[in-house]
């Protein structure tokens, strides 16, 4: 694709960049970009970095900005919401089935006052966010590590490090989870295969296709021609079936997330 600049050049299945998209270096051609099965990168788009890589069925909306020095690594199922930023001059990772709602700012460095006047503020630091997190939208947040499952409510301000399942409010954000409990409840695996059936009858694939176990102890690897779903540990056997497509596609964002095996 002509608005992609890289020296090496990864592209999967059914990937859609918006023509005004621009993906490149910060001083001429990235050094790799890589782009997973299903992904959609909207207009206006700008990336913006070195080292850049987003997982299968990630969607960054129009006007994103994704920039830095550093390498900006994103797991499966990304969701990015319109105008938002995310830099990497610190360096940046996040996890698989993340949600990055609009406007919100993840920022990696502090950099802009004049040190030899004697500005005390100049430092960058990794961003590290886990799976499963969710900053609702308008959130603005520092190079903090973010835990598994922990969730930024609308126009946070988070300065501190995100621990395991709670949900954050507040500038500075601080936990609310004793009054809101967390953002996932415990679910059962005979609770999870019942959902999951549901959303099989309603999706319209051939259900033929798709099989559903419990686990990976219950998959027949060797059979090519259907996609197992193991519901415990959110994982597939990936094939890239046309009803196996269809079917993820109907399960993002909020039904259910799998990631390959």
């Amino acid at each position: 694709m002509e608005n992609i600049q890289a020296n090496q050049i990864e592209l999967g299945q059914g990937v859609f960049i918006h023509p005004t998209a621009i993906i490149r270096g910060i001083d001429g051609p990235a050094d790799r970009i890589r782009i997973g099965d299903q992904v959609y990168i909207g207009s206006g788009v700008q990336i913006i970095c070195n080292d850049f890589q987003i997982g299968d069925y990630g969607k960054i909306h129009h006007q994103v900005t994704i920039h830095g020095y550093q390498s900006c690594s994103i797991g499966h199922n990304a969701w990015i919401g319109q105008f938002a930023i995310i830099d990497c001059i610190g360096g940046a990772t996040i996890g698989d089935n993340c949600g990055i709602g609009a406007h919100s700012q993840l920022w990696s460095h502090i950099k802009f006052g004049d040190t030899l006047e004697g500005c005390r503020f100049n430092s960058q630091k990794p961003l590290k966010i886990g799976k499963d997190v969710w900053f609702v939208g308008h959130c603005i947040v520092g190079p903090i590590e973010a835990a598994d499952k922990s969730m930024a409510l609308a126009g946070s301000v988070i300065t501190h490090d995100m621990a395991y399942n709670q949900i954050y409010a507040g500038s500075p954000a601080k936990s609310i989870s004793s009054k809101l409990g967390n953002q996932f409840l415990e679910v059962s695996t005979k609770e999870k295969m019942e959902k999951m059936r549901q959303y099989l009858s309603e999706s319209g694939v051939d259900q033929e296709k798709i099989i559903l176990v419990a686990d990976e102890n219950e998959i027949s690897w060797e059979n090519s021609d259907k996609t197992y779903f193991a519901v415990s540990p959110r994982k597939y056997t990936k094939r890239l079936s046309s009803d196996e497509v269809k079917f993820m596609k109907y399960l993002l964002p909020e039904k259910a997330k799998f990631t390959p095996f």
